[in-house]
Order: C-alpha cells, then sequence, then structure tokens
C-alpha cells in the first residue's frame, strides 16, 4: 500500500468517526461559541470594551476549544487496538499520524473557522481587523494541532490524561497566541500585520514539519 494511499484511508476513516459521534465533534465550536457569547455578559456590552479584549478571547477560546478533542486523538485507536495496526503498517508512521493531525484540524478548528464571523460581528470587529483575525487564525490553528498531537501521543497511555496535555502543550501555544492577537490588534489600529503574519506561516510550517515524526516516536516508546 502506498504511503499517500494509506494516509488518505486514515483521513476518511477519521473524519467517517468524527461524522458518526456528531456531538462529541461539535463540542469546540459550541464551547468557542457559548465562550465568546457569555465574555460580554461579564464584561459588559460596550463596543470600544469588546474590540479590545477581542484579540486575546478569540485566541484564547480557539486555544481551548481545540485541547477539548485532543485527549481522542490516539486513545480511541488505542482502545480499539488500531493503533497497533497503525504501528505494524508497511508505512512511515510519521505519514499516518500527519494524516491524523489534519482529521484534527478539519474536525475542530474548522468548524470555529466558520463560526468566526459570527464571533467577530459580535465584538464589533473592523473590516480589516475581521480579515486579520481569520488570516492570524487561519495560520494558527494547524500549529495547535500539531503541537497538540505530540502531547496526546505522549499521554497516549495515560488514564485520563486530558489534563495532562494541557499542561504539556499550553507552554508551547502561547506564541501563536501572542502573534495571533497581535495580528487584531494590529489591525485594529490600521497598522502593518506581515511580520506577525509570516512568523504565523514560519510556525505553522515548522510545527507540522516536525509533530509527524515526534508523535510516532512517541506512539512507539508507549507501545513498549
Amino acid at each position: 500500500m502506498s504511503v499517500l494511499r494509506a494516509s488518505v484511508e486514515l483521513l476518511r476513516r477519521d473524519l467517517q468517526l468524527a461524522f458518526r459521534s456528531r456531538m462529541d465533534a461539535l463540542q469546540p465550536v459550541l464551547f468557542f461559541v457559548l465562550l465568546a457569547v457569555l465574555v460580554p455578559f461579564g464584561v459588559g456590552p460596550e463596543p470600544l470594551r469588546l474590540q479590545t479584549i477581542a484579540p486575546g478571547m478569540l485566541m484564547v477560546g480557539t486555544l481551548l476549544s481545540t485541547l477539548l478533542s485532543l485527549d481522542a486523538l490516539f486513545v480511541r485507536d488505542a482502545d480499539d487496538l488500531s493503533l497497533d495496526h497503525l504501528l505494524l503498517a508497511p508505512v512511515p508512521l510519521a505519514a499516518l499520524t500527519f494524516s491524523k493531525i489534519v482529521a484534527h484540524w478539519l474536525t475542530s478548528a474548522v468548524p470555529c473557522l466558520l463560526a468566526y464571523p459570527l464571533l467577530a460581528t459580535l465584538f464589533n470587529l473592523s473590516d480589516g481587523a475581521w480579515s486579520a483575525g481569520f488570516l492570524a487564525l487561519l495560520l494558527a490553528t494547524p500549529t495547535l494541532s500539531a503541537i497538540g498531537a505530540i502531547g496526546a501521543a505522549l499521554t497516549v497511555s495515560v488514564a485520563r490524561g486530558g489534563t495532562l496535555i494541557a499542561l504539556l502543550v499550553l507552554p508551547l501555544y502561547v506564541p501563536a497566541l501572542i502573534f495571533g492577537a497581535s495580528a487584531i490588534e494590529s489591525a485594529q489600529a490600521n497598522l502593518a500585520i506581515s511580520a506577525q503574519i509570516y512568523f504565523l506561516s514560519a510556525l505553522a510550517l515548522l510545527s507540522l514539519s516536525l509533530s509527524p515524526l515526534v508523535c510516532a516516536v512517541a506512539l512507539r516508546l508507549n507501545a513498549r
């Protein structure tokens, strides 16, 4: 079986499983929306105040939403023993873990991106800040999925490792969080955001390149 075919088959399988358990798949975006809707009740509905907190709130909300589904990224495969088949497959394990990262991004980050226009309107973002925020989230979310997958692979053999995953990956999320929020703030002030976008792009490429390799090593170590 070719690497490409095996990767596509695994991606299709994960997407089908996510579609079957719709409520689990909807948890990240529902959390993202509820968090954004509840924040104005706590800080007040003043447009200027909402614009001020919007960059950090949108990035933190997305970050926390991706954490909700990380715990099951490899645990479900370990429970039904399909992880053993992945480890023994005649294709590089890094390619298969890359497919699982893509599946996690499609099922957790993309719904948040689709909900973003509504939330940007709720926080009264300008057109420039709206587009900058969407681009920042589009570039930051692959990094969140890739780094989160490393935490999930390291804790696959730990019972209820969700809290441990958060402790492992949250510090690594900080650069994406800072530069994503900074891009929105700069756009709100009519400043250039090219530096933030370049950094987020480089971070996404670096994390997507290294994460599958690290995940493969971590999964093989946990299997011993």
